[in-house]
């Protein structure tokens, strides 16, 4: 099921439950490994955080991919110590990364324990030079927001848009944050969003309905891809 949101093209694929959208998660992303491989070289991926992705990433620790040739980004990171638990970099290596041989060089960790200015600004740096992401990986709160870009905030949207944002009071925690921007999200090839949770059916719903919503700030030139639990599309 496709459909045009006022200029964001979106794919939407409804799956059973939380479980069915990890594997196709997982599956995806190392389907996009191999063919970015295969043509370039190299693979140039940004996770998403929270607890969503958890799951995908724990099954990726046993795909067979040729992890030296990954380079990991993220979409956004709390301000907080490297080891707090609520880091989204910290996730990802407890339930992937550390367990997999992605060079540590290339496993560029937003350096959210600067605070959001010198963090965002350190971050710029990471991303010069790096070209269209082979895959966002992108989640959805029940605010409409994605990465750390809320409702009521700037997102970065036009094309001359920095790179990377400070966030100051984000309406869940950790307040001060650090987010790629909507325009450097969006230069990707190919851009997949996970959704599940009965708390974000009003949220979908309002998406789907074209409401103006941080989620449909996401325009990458090949549309969206979002997997869905089908009990929120009812």
């Amino acid at each position: 099921m496709s459909a045009r949101l006022n200029g964001q093209q979106v794919r939407w694929r409804a799956l059973a439950d939380a479980d069915a959208i990890a594997h196709e998660i997982a599956l995806r992303i190392a389907a996009a490994a191999e063919r970015a491989i295969a043509a370039r070289g190299s693979f140039h991926i940004v996770l998403a955080g929270g607890e969503s992705p958890r799951a995908p990433y724990r099954l990726l620790r046993d795909a067979h991919c040729d992890w030296q040739r990954w380079h990991v980004y993220f979409g956004d990171e709390r301000c907080a110590p490297r080891e707090d638990e609520l880091r989204n970099s910290r996730m990802a290596a407890l339930a992937w990364l550390d367990l997999v041989a992605i060079p540590a060089t290339q496993i560029h960790v937003i350096p959210g324990e600067l605070g959001a200015d010198a963090g965002a600004r350190a971050y710029v740096e990471v991303m010069r030079g790096v070209g269209e992401f082979d895959l966002v990986l992108l989640g959805f709160g029940p605010d409409g927001h994605t990465a750390s870009l809320f409702p009521r905030h700037a997102w970065g949207t036009d094309e001359h848009a920095a790179d990377v944002l400070a966030v100051y009071d984000a309406p869940f925690p950790t307040a001060e944050r650090i987010s790629l921007s909507a325009a450097r999200l969006s230069r990707a090839r190919e851009v997949l969003f996970m959704v599940n949770g009965l708390a974000k059916r009003q949220a979908l719903t309002d998406w789907r309905a074209g409401a103006d919503l941080p989620v449909r700030a996401i325009t990458p030139a090949a549309g969206v891809d979002v997997l869905c639990e089908s009990a929120l599309l009812v």
